[in-house]
């Protein structure tokens, strides 16, 4: 049977992305379910329908429950849930590094429904692209999820909870973590009142050279060189910052070991 109707559990990022995704592919959302009343009915409007921040008025006749919370509080959330919905109901989460475990302790028939990108209310996303991650320990429920998610977008992958761990983690790595180097690159152009965008085509041609390559064949660099005297050179730029002079260090230093060989 074709999941058609689902409740969103969640009025975040992730919450307001999937919502739209779904009604824009015909899918019904019932509800959307968040403590704060507000960012429900706001987020409902959106999505053109109601708005709940009691769990007991939560719907029954949903055929699929996603939870789209932050991590720490999916463990309340499915609890809480456990008190008004059947032990078979059809119930994901969609965190990237919290346990399959965490809803099938009180739904047999849950998993996760993870959708594998970096959200913001003000930018579109490309559902087209992105990957969707799903995982699930009930076969008969297999083929539903998947059609379910392949209605909203073609890059569908069945992803064990050891495999989206790891995948979790590498998401930080080359999304949160180089984020934040291109703010401490901000900063330093800030600094010498040099602008940004001098390096947005470099940012851009970075990412672009390990679409079709693997990231350690496109390494450049001092660090990649053996280039001791302008690693030096950066130091002593960096030596009032001991942060800054310890990341290089570390980022350097990593490099080389990788590329010893």
């Amino acid at each position: 049977m074709q999941i058609k109707t689902i409740t969103i559990i969640g009025s975040g990022n992730v919450a307001f992305h999937l919502g739209q995704r779904f009604v824009e592919k015909g899918v019904d959302v019932e509800a959307v379910c968040s403590r704060n009343k507000n960012h429900a009915e706001t987020l409902a409007k959106t999505l053109g329908t109601t708005g709940i921040s009691n769990y007991s008025k939560i719907p029954r006749t949903s055929d699929m429950y996603i939870i789209a919370v932050s991590d720490d509080a999916i463990a309340d959330v499915v609890q809480e849930l456990g008190s008004y919905l059947a032990k078979d109901a059809l119930v994901y989460h969609t965190s990237g590094s919290v346990s399959s475990e965490a809803v099938r302790s009180f739904f047999t028939k849950g998993g996760v429904f993870y959708p594998l990108q970096t959200f913001s209310k003000s930018r579109s996303t490309d559902f087209d692209k992105l990957p969707i991650c799903l995982h699930t320990e009930d076969t008969a429920s297999k083929d539903r999820l998947e059609a379910l998610a392949r209605s909203i977008c073609p890059n569908v992958h069945w992803v064990d909870d050891q495999q989206r761990a790891s995948l979790h983690v590498a998401a930080v790595f080359v999304n949160n973590f180089t984020n934040h180097l291109y703010h401490i690159g901000h900063q330093l152009c800030e600094k010498e009142q040099v602008s940004f965008d001098l390096l947005r085509p470099l940012i851009e041609e970075t990412a672009l050279k390990i679409q079709k390559h693997p990231p350690r064949e496109m390494q450049t660099g001092p660090a990649r060189r053996g280039d001791e005297q302008t690693i030096q050179k950066h130091l002593d730029y960096l030596k009032d910052d001991s942060t800054l002079t310890a990341l290089y260090r570390l980022l350097s230093q990593s490099i080389i070991t990788t590329n010893e060989d």
